[in-house]
């Protein structure tokens, strides 16, 4: 007799999220003033929400009439502010009802593929991949399909790559720009171009923007809400997490022509309900009102990356590879090492905590995510000094 009921195979065959591996690295150790641990392995946001936010929440929580359910998809005042803010971010209209409220990025992406693809279809996965991304899919039973970017590509894929990876069980391919892991900034021919390869082929392109917020001001990334077309092709994937600084909130975004839109809904129903209606009162505070307190914060974070990037730039050991958002995509210097001993030698020895590429993807072995959002720019000569310092 088995002690637990029979486990889903495709769930079983799925490793845990890396980034609860790496923690248990330094779990229980005690590390010393002069050499604290820096942690540079989650991307979370280094600063709380804004106090007028809090303050806002505080009062909004008194009310009784705002602890029930809201519609499937969002308070109609957010999608309605959520749609104007698209429209305004790209230039293009956007309906209230082709915009949706999850919980979380992660959520939006996860019903969003499930509103696609079956178990036995393929979805074009750039490697190296957000692990969440490779994981859903791998749970559903549908196999991702590896898109590895070209050496000095500055880690962006090439989109005749992907073209001769589409075959009859193609459903869709998914691009993350700015990306997780590697902090590559697709140019907006390059996402342009993955769009029309999609459309050609009849296919679905995922568009993860999260870290939309931390491109330079007034920067379009791509214009490819102005097709008016897009509502065939495109799914665009959005998290209020990281620019407003929710991310126990759990508040994200999905874009799609109403018909799919109709398809999300009811899974959306299926999963959570209704998104939390504390982080969708959060996010459409910030929406109406901290715009340019999170303008304020991303010119901050472009001080802190320039900090590292160019201190990266400068070693002769470690070779910068991407660096964008949240994220710096590092090669380090030890052939024939996995990034995985050399990540857990750099917890030991350096009390940095990293995640290793190969968590993120086979043939990564070479390669380290420091993500850096959290880090004071004051600990940035720190973290370039304990690098220079590791196995030299």
């Amino acid at each position: 007799m088995r002690d637990v009921p029979a486990t889903n195979p495709w769930l079983a065959a799925v490793e845990p999220s890396p980034i609860g591996e790496t923690k248990r690295w330094v779990q229980g150790r005690d590390f010393p003033a002069d050499r604290p641990l820096i942690d540079l392995s989650q991307a979370v946001p280094g600063y709380p929400p804004a106090l007028e936010l809090r303050q806002h929440l505080g009062t909004l929580l008194l009310d009784p009439s705002v602890h029930g359910y809201t519609p499937i998809l969002g308070l109609p005042t957010l999608r309605d502010a959520y749609a104007r803010h698209l429209t305004e971010f790209y230039g293009a209209p956007i309906t209230p009802g082709e915009v949706g409220i999850t919980s979380g990025c992660n959520q939006a992406f996860c019903l969003a593929l499930m509103s696609i693809a079956k178990a036995g279809d393929q979805v074009i996965l750039p490697r190296p991949h957000y692990f969440n991304h490779d994981m859903w899919i791998r749970m559903q039973g549908i196999e991702p399909v590896s898109l590895d970017f070209r050496p000095e590509s500055g880690a962006v894929p090439h989109p005749d790559d992907a073209a001769k990876l589409i075959g009859p069980r193609t459903r869709a391919i998914v691009l993350i720009s700015p990306n997780n892991p590697t902090g590559a900034v697709y140019p907006a021919e390059t996402i342009h171009r993955f769009y029309e390869l999609a459309r050609q082929h009849g296919i679905a392109l995922l568009l993860d923007e999260t870290y939309k917020d931390f491109l330079p001001e007034g920067t379009r990334p791509h214009a490819l809400f102005s097709d008016p077309g897009w509502r065939g092709t495109l799914v665009h994937l959005y998290s209020f997490s990281k620019v407003f600084a929710l991310t126990g909130y759990r508040v994200g975004g999905v874009t799609a022509g109403a018909p799919l839109m109709a398809e999300i809904e009811k899974a959306m129903d299926c999963v959570s309900i209704c998104p939390p209606r504390l982080g969708q009162e959060a996010a459409l505070y910030g929406l109406h009102n901290l715009l340019p307190w999170a303008r304020k914060n991303t010119e901050a974070l472009k001080v802190r990356a320039d900090l590292l990037g160019s201190g990266l730039a400068r070693s002769n050991r470690w070779r910068l590879v991407s660096l964008g958002a949240y994220f710096a995509y590092v090669e380090h210097p030890f052939n024939g090492q996995r990034s995985t001993d050399v990540s857990k030698r750099l917890a030991d020895e350096e009390n940095l905590l990293t995640i290793p590429g190969d968590m993120f993807g086979a043939g990564q072995e070479r390669f380290v995510r420091l993500a850096f959002a959290n880090v004071p720019d004051d600990k940035i000569p720190t973290v370039l000094e304990r690098l220079e310092r590791f196995g030299a």
